[in-house]
């Protein structure tokens, strides 16, 4: 598995591991989040982003910075106080161990995005999450 793959990875296994809220749904792959039933709130999907590369070494070691995009819908009497509560229980995980396992250098949130109320009874969430790493050239 490559390090880009093994990283991806561990972002699902970590939000899968989340003790507040407790994810009911995480997954890499799209989904409908109209088609989802009550139980299965709140949700996520993780999504490999852009990623920029660079030469760090003549030896073939490169230096990347991935975005992934985490996104995630609640449902609720409070959306914006739920929404708000999965944001802070999203970033609080990916900052228990910010080097991913130790596939990468470091993890930082740069963005956050909601729906503001465009798809309620359904609150939406998008987190940018920026991860630099390292890796030898032709590495799959």
């Amino acid at each position: 598995m490559s390090t880009r793959e093994s990283i991806a990875a561990n972002i699902v296994t970590t939000l899968g591991s989340m003790t507040s809220p407790i994810l009911k749904k995480i997954t890499r792959d799209p989904f409908d989040y109209e088609r989802l039933s009550n139980a299965q709130f709140p949700a996520v999907w993780v999504q490999s982003a852009e990623e920029t590369r660079e030469d760090i070494t003549l030896g073939g070691t490169r230096e990347s910075t991935i975005n992934y995009r985490i996104v995630g819908f609640v449902k609720g009497a409070n959306i914006d106080t739920e929404r708000n509560e999965l944001i802070e229980g999203i970033e609080n995980a990916l900052d228990v161990d910010r080097t991913r396992g130790g596939y990468a250098k470091d993890t930082q949130i740069l963005a956050v995005d909601t729906d503001q109320g465009a798809i309620d009874p359904i609150g939406g969430i998008t987190i940018t999450a920026q991860v630099r790493y390292q890796y030898m050239r032709g590495e799959l």
